[in-house]
């Protein structure tokens, strides 16, 4: 229908249908015809298809015939062939045979000459030329190792053993007047030794192996003797044992010609050497009556670790000593000097000159003959026999650290340098300056056992810093334990034990953090065996009690000046006041005590600390004022007013701390906390501006968590007679509170002298210390924003010392 609207659109083309048909029938005509051919054409061409089918399957049948017959045809030529062959293959293996018998017996002739002619060199000791001979004879007796069991091959292997053991024999012999003088004498005895090395090359490792041994022990069998005896057996002729042997060395060049490079010999005598020396001076040290004198120990320890240098350069030996002092001198602080041993040895060569003679210090360097692959290491060889004894050395270097730390506590200015500008006492970085001294002079004679009880004495003097730096803090009246007792802590302190106290706390910090360094560096160095007890928490923990005491000794320092303004408050006539006015006395003098601290505290403090102290101080402030209300005797209208204006000017004082530090990134989370406990002061004076007959719902609307004591305070501080107090306290108790009763003064004394969370609750007469999530989770609870990072430990550890019975942060509760 598309198709005949879109021909015929309009009743005027409907003119054209007759012409359209005729043009359709035209085009039918024309297919049909079309489709006649095709059909013609398609049956004559199956027929022809048929036919070619028929001519394939014919030429098939065909061609399966003729690959048939060529198959039989083939059959037959290889049986043809194998008749042909068979007499020539039985030709060829017994040709095979014939050419290997003659080979053999050839082979065999050859052998025999040759063990002939060696055995007549042997006799005639021409070393040169039985080398290559006994190389040609095992070469010939390797071809005969298929007839081991025929008599004669079982005969000439026989024989040529005893000529090998008499060569050996007579190398043996020639080889034992080395050394002896008879090579001066002989002048062609080091030819004729020189070619008997090619023999010994030529024989078994195994007689190599023990000529060289045999040498070296005949050469170190005079060594054994002289240092064995009375005189010379001690720990102060060390290093004649080292000159000794390098004399040795050096006369006797052209004896070391004699040998091939390839033997070594010079290598192995010095191994020899070493482990014969390390023998003797282990019994020296077992022989001793008494300690050995800490300057000839290190002197002889400090000679014994050049000698293993020298040898260790000179024979190519491993080690990663250079890599160890590197490491050392990456971890010094303010100390750029390469010296690492010599200052010991200045301190005690003087006093050694005495007892010495005029020793043979032979400084000729030795030539570079490296041995490729050798293997051995040289270093600690014979300085580890050394460790056992090394308990003076450290003692040693405890009594010099603890002298260089009183005199430089002695010499300690206590922040009275104005002009410093890491806000550290100096004597801190003095002491690490000095362990990382110690510690490099140790690094250069050990780092097995030794090195990890210097370390142990590294922990013992920064303790002992630390007690020093506790002493130095201000003294208070009472102890925290006191705290609990009810009775308060008072710390009087000037602007100067303020400066202090910061200066202690920075120096503690500075010290917990390098001292975490100093394992680092000390665990990286140490024999990997001991690198997990190399450990610095315990010496951390006493620094962070420092800083947890100074803290809080700088919180009571203040509570303690306010308090004088806080007992002023309560001498107020509040009852008798007639108008209100400007802020009071108090408020002005607690203003200017506050803004005197605080700008020095927020300069010297880091701003973790310095919001610690502004959450404790807050925390004590806010509620020493609630209570400090209640310890006034009579409170009128006028006054009620008079102090809610006071208590609105004590809280823009302390939301202004912040500022007056100077340091701000804590300051919202504060302005809430001061906020919420200022307003409990304010929420008690409009309890008391209250009417009487609604302040008892005032009072539970305003304070719902207070007590019915506290109750009875109000009504007296209203000025109610007990008659009329009693009705109205009837009233409220039978509304019920439902708060237990707690004592004012009580609560004032645990709000007040508290700096840290109260005590985590007990099951039993045992404290039950809480897990570190719980410690976590109540430490950033008390310190909000504070409790992060590294202080988040230092809260937390806080928390957790008041239930242990022992250890550093025990010792700071029962200060």
């Amino acid at each position: 229908m598309d198709y005949i609207n879109h021909m015929f659109p309009t009743e005027a083309s409907l003119s054209g249908v007759e012409p359209l048909m005729q043009k359709i029938h035209s085009e039918i005509r024309v297919v049909d015809a079309e489709i006649l051919a095709a059909v013609r054409q398609q049956s004559t061409s199956g027929t022809k298809a048929k036919q070619d089918l028929a001519a394939a399957t014919h030429a098939v049948e065909e061609l399966m015939y003729k690959v048939r017959e060529i198959k039989t045809k083939a059959e037959q030529s290889e049986t043809m062939v194998q008749e042909i062959c068979r007499d020539i293959k039985k030709l060829d293996c017994a040709k095979k045979h014939i050419t290997t018998t003659i080979t053999a017996l050839h082979r065999l002739t050859m052998l025999v000459s040759a063990i002939e002619q060696l055995q007549v060199m042997a006799s005639k000791r021409r070393y040169k030329e039985a080398a290559a001979q006994v190389e040609a004879v095992n070469q010939l007796c390797s071809h005969f190792d298929a007839y081991r069991d025929i008599p004669k091959i079982i005969e000439l292997r026989d024989k040529f053993k005893n000529i090998k053991q008499i060569l050996k024999s007579h190398v043996f012999s020639d080889f034992s007047s080395l050394g002896t003088g008879k090579e001066t004498e002989e002048s062609n005895l080091l030819q004729q030794l020189s070619d008997a090395c090619l023999v010994v090359d030529a024989l078994e490792p195994s007689v190599r192996e023990e000529l060289v041994k045999n040498f070296c022990n005949r050469e170190l069998l005079s060594y054994q003797q002289i240092f064995e005896g009375a005189e010379l057996a001690k720990l102060d002729k060390t290093e004649r044992r080292y000159a000794w042997v390098k004399r040795r060395l050096r006369t006797n060049e052209e004896i070391w010609k004699t040998f091939p490079a390839s033997w070594h010999v010079d290598y192995l005598l010095c191994i020899q050497f070493s482990k014969l020396t390390r023998t003797q001076l282990m019994e020296v040290f077992q022989n001793l009556k008494e300690k050995p004198d800490v300057g000839t120990l290190l002197l002889a320890l400090q000679r014994t670790i050049e000698f293993e240098e020298e040898l260790a350069e000179k024979f190519g030996g491993s080690g990663d000593t250079k890599k160890v002092t590197s490491s050392v001198e990456e971890s010094d602080i303010g100390e750029k000097s390469n010296q690492i041993v010599m200052d010991i040895r200045r301190k005690y060569e003087k006093k050694l000159v005495a007892h010495q003679g005029n020793q043979d210090d032979d400084k000729d360097a030795y030539k570079d003959l490296a041995v490729p692959g050798a293997g051995f290491n040289f270093r600690g060889i014979i300085s580890s026999c050394f460790e056992p004894h090394l308990m003076v050395y450290v003692d040693l270097e405890e009594r010099t650290l603890m002298e260089h730390l009183e005199k430089l506590l002695q010499d300690e200015a206590w922040g009275m340098d104005d002009g410093s500008q890491t806000n550290i006492l100096s004597s801190s970085m003095q002491v690490f300056l000095i362990i990382r001294r110690s510690l490099k002079r140790c690094c250069a004679l050990t780092r097995n056992q030794t090195l990890l009880n210097l370390f142990k004495v590294f922990q013992r003097v920064l303790r002992a810093y630390a007690a020093k730096l506790l002493m130095k803090l201000p003294k208070g009246g009472m102890g925290i334990v006191a705290a609990a007792t009810l009775l308060s802590l008072y710390v009087q302190t000037s602007d100067k034990d303020e400066r202090l106290i910061c200066y202690i706390v920075n120096t503690a910090e500075y010290c917990h953090k390098t001292a975490g360094e100093l394992a680092e560096n000390v665990s990286k160095i140490i024999d990997s065996e001991l690198s997990d007890a190399v450990d610095m928490s315990e010496v951390q923990d006493e620094f962070t009690a420092v800083i947890t005491k100074a803290l809080v000794t700088l919180v009571h320092g203040v509570e303690t000046k306010a308090d004088i303004e806080m007992a002023a408050m309560t001498r107020v006539p509040w009852g008798t006041l007639e108008s209100v006015g400007d802020q009071s006395e108090y408020v002005n003098n607690i203003n200017i005590i506050l803004t005197g601290s605080v700008p020095t505290l927020g300069s010297l403090l880091s701003p973790v600390y310095f919001q610690f102290f502004l959450d404790k101080l807050a925390s004590s402030l806010g509620p020493r004022f609630y209570l400090n209300i209640f310890k006034c005797k009579q409170i009128s209208e006028t006054g009620a007013q008079q102090m809610l204006l006071d208590t609105q000017a004590v809280k823009t004082i302390l939301l202004d701390i912040p500022s007056l530090g100077r340091q701000t990134s804590g300051a919202a989370g504060y302005a809430k906390f001061v906020s919420r406990e200022m307003s409990k002061a304010e929420a008690l004076l409009k309890v008391i501006l209250s009417p009487i007959d609604s302040v008892a719902d005032t009072y539970g609307a305003l304070l719902p968590e207070g007590t019915p004591s506290e109750f009875q305070r109000i009504l007296e501080l209203k000025g109610l007679k007990k008659a009329d107090q009693q009705t109205i306290l009837d009233d409220f108790n039978k509304r019920g509170s439902g708060i237990p009763e707690s004592p004012v003064a009580t609560q004032a004394v645990q709000v007040a002298v508290t700096p840290v969370p109260p005590p985590i609750a007990r099951t039993s007469s045992a404290a039950v210390i809480a897990s570190r999530e719980d410690v976590l989770t109540r430490a950033a609870a008390l310190g909000r924003g504070a409790a992060t990072t590294g202080f988040k430990r230092f809260l937390a550890l806080t928390e957790a010392a008041k239930d242990r019975k022992d250890g550093p942060f025990r010792k700071l509760f029962n200060a």
